[in-house]
């Protein structure tokens, strides 16, 4: 058993220091997994070709080498990358309250003010790559439910540690896209918010993340509408979930699979609406899916599964989210939440400081990309020293 002690912080703040370095001396810029078509050579190749950027991107992806120098793909700043960031900040002012923290937010801030995408009816932020998933094809810029979903709880974590009136009023705005923009699928008296403004596409960590920012917006904007919609949404993806408290990625054939990293987010979603007071009648749901989480995506040396039934390949969102869900869990998960920190560091932490994305059987990616690996980490990291903080 791993105990919970000063020398277990230390080095987490330690480990904090050296990934916020690393960070800050690329300007939170860098590559992504998924940015294939940001070079003129792919976008050449594959033209019109639905399959053919699919085919690119994944190559991209999956390849432990960085092509994208030659290809022409630029380090670039990701919206929801930049919001973990600030998330990250936020809790470490709440921690120190040094106001060099607040400089750096600030600066976050502004970045992304100036990385909102257009044409909305409110606030929201999208990638900074053109995606191509298996049904639809989402231009750079458009936005995506999750992306404005993390972004709008760091907005928010920032005016209520800071007093920053800039970051609520970016937040609030937030509303008006989530209920007019998106689509829905109805299914009686329950819908399901659309991923973007341009799919119908039915994902329940998607929907769940919309539903609870509208959870924490209601409050602060005092619209009953958002109330309405975070009742029937949760309910369409309560209604979905599995007997033994797990829930499928979507609804449809190509989307079933049940995996780690989402099923955090399904439950932190629920968490953000149980502290608003609503979805009481999901308490019991709740509980089973925690036990889900806790008991199938974890190995006893805290290796951190992909997928339900198998453990690679280990992406570096598994354990940073489960570091971010179980770290303010209190005793019951302190060690099941050290034993993934520890396997974490130990197995994904490269020599210069930051932070791998993906491991296989054989070959673990070392390409240092910014938003789906530091920016996560970075989270996972400053959220475990404040519950360490506030247990303290």
């Amino acid at each position: 058993m791993i105990e919970r002690t000063n020398s277990i912080a230390d080095g987490v703040v330690t480990t904090v220091d050296g990934l916020s370095d690393y960070v800050e001396s690329s300007d939170y810029a860098g590559y992504d997994p998924y940015d294939a078509l940001n070079s003129p050579l792919i976008r050449l190749l594959s033209c019109r070709s639905k399959m053919l950027r699919i085919a690119f991107t994944q190559v991209l992806r999956r390849s432990p080498l960085n092509l994208r120098p030659l290809l022409g793909v630029k380090k670039g700043h990701n919206p929801k990358g930049i919001g973990l960031f600030l998330s990250g900040y936020t809790k470490l002012f709440r921690i120190h309250q040094d106001e060099a923290y607040l400089v750096k937010i600030r600066r976050l801030l502004d970045r992304l003010d100036g990385l909102k995408s257009v044409n909305c009816s409110g606030n929201a932020w999208g990638y900074n790559f053109d995606w191509q998933s298996r049904a639809f094809f989402r231009p750079q810029g458009v936005p995506t439910i999750v992306n404005t979903a993390f972004i709008g709880h760091a907005l928010l974590d920032c005016y209520e540690s800071t007093g920053l009136q800039r970051a609520l009023d970016m937040a609030i705005p937030i509303i008006d896209f989530i209920l007019r923009d998106l689509h829905r699928t109805q299914e009686g008296d329950a819908f399901c918010f659309s991923y973007t403004p341009v799919d119908t596409d039915v994902v329940h960590n998607a929907n769940m993340l919309g539903a609870s920012i509208l959870a924490r917006l209601g409050r602060y904007a005092q619209e009953a509408r958002c109330e309405d919609a975070v009742r029937a949404s949760l309910a369409y993806s309560m209604n979905h979930q599995q007997e033994d408290g797990s829930w499928y990625y979507g609804n449809t054939w190509a989307y079933r699979w049940i995996d780690s990293f989402h099923t955090g987010f399904n439950l932190e979603a629920l968490r953000y609406c149980f502290a608003e007071g609503l979805a009481a009648e999901h308490r019991h749901a709740y509980e089973a899916g925690v036990q889900y989480y806790a008991d199938h995506f974890f190995l006893d040396d805290g290796t951190p599964k992909y997928y339900h039934d198998r453990i690679y390949p280990i992406d570096i969102h598994a354990p940073t989210e489960a570091i971010c869900f179980f770290a303010s869990m209190g005793p019951a998960y302190r060690e099941l939440t050290d034993r993934i920190l520890a396997w974490m560091v130990t197995n994904m932490r490269a020599p210069q400081g930051y932070f791998y994305s993906r491991k296989t059987r054989y070959v673990t990616n070392k390409i240092p990309y910014m938003r789906w690996a530091q920016a996560w980490v970075f989270r996972a990291l400053t959220e475990y020293l404040l519950a360490y903080k506030m247990e303290s």
